[in-house]
């Protein structure tokens, strides 16, 4: 059975993994797998780009709750009568790659917009905020954004100039260690549960929960992949690396406690 709850138990627990599709993805069979992927994967949901066939689609191949992702207000409103489950303003990764830019203002503006539309629909929402921008003005955006009463912030990482030529790895690795960092500060800054995105791999996530995660949201390490079975082995290698750890910290809260 569907249900964000799912999503907001694996978020208390800080263990809750959300699969990205990608926010300009309109490929019906790459969106399939996906969404079979993080199922298979045991993921906590997935996030679709908003249009009426994929998100079709993407609840088709999965039980998971399914988050839609635009930067326009009335695409999101029209997105809850779609299915959505859950509204994303963000994901802005792949809107870089085009040439487009987003202020702290333009995001405030888009979420505040959305809010406005969406406010007799009752629906869980997350912004992302831009992190091409300087970290203070991330946390002053966060900040008016737990005010605006928005569910979830999403931070993110932006690729180094300096990497350019780089490796995959390096690149994934370095964009993780900025959003991690930027989580980091938004973290202490908002009571407002923070999902870290961008670069985020089996072995960067459990820093991003370290760092004061709830979520954590993968894009390109799984929605690139070939074949579907690649998919669901990478989504299983990060839920299980973040169900290892939360074992481990069982384990150590108990010792402490007999002690």
């Amino acid at each position: 059975m569907r249900s964000l709850e799912i999503f907001k138990r694996h978020m208390k627990e800080k263990r809750a993994v959300k699969i990205i599709a990608g926010i300009n993805n309109f490929d019906e069979q790459n969106v399939a797998s996906v969404a079979r992927a993080a199922q298979i994967g045991l993921a906590s949901a997935v996030d679709v780009a908003c249009d009426e066939k994929i998100i079709k689609t993407a609840k088709e191949n999965t039980a998971l709750p399914v988050f839609v992702s635009s930067v326009d207000p009335f695409s999101l409103k029209k997105a809850v009568k779609w299915g959505a489950d859950a509204l994303e303003v963000g994901n802005f990764d792949a809107l870089y790659a085009k040439g487009k830019t987003f202020t702290a203002d333009m995001v405030y503006d888009v979420a505040l917009e959305t809010m406005d539309l969406t406010q007799n629909d009752e629906i869980f929402t997350c912004v992302t905020i831009p992190g091409c921008v300087p970290i203070e003005e991330q946390i002053e955006l966060a900040k008016k954004l737990e005010l605006l009463g928005v569910d979830l912030i999403q931070t993110e990482g932006v690729k180094p100039s300096t990497l350019s030529n780089g490796s995959s790895s390096d690149k994934l690795l370095s964009i993780a260690h900025m959003t991690i960092a930027n989580t980091m500060e938004i973290a202490k800054a908002v009571s407002t549960p923070v999902m870290t995105a961008s670069g985020i791999t089996a072995q960067t996530a459990p820093l991003a929960f370290a760092a004061g995660a709830s979520a954590v949201g993968v894009g390109s390490a799984v929605n690139k992949l070939r074949t579907q079975i690649a998919m669901a082995q990478v989504v299983r290698e990060i839920v299980g690396t973040l169900r290892y750890k939360n074992l481990v910290e069982t384990e150590e809260r108990t010792r402490t406690a007999v002690l």
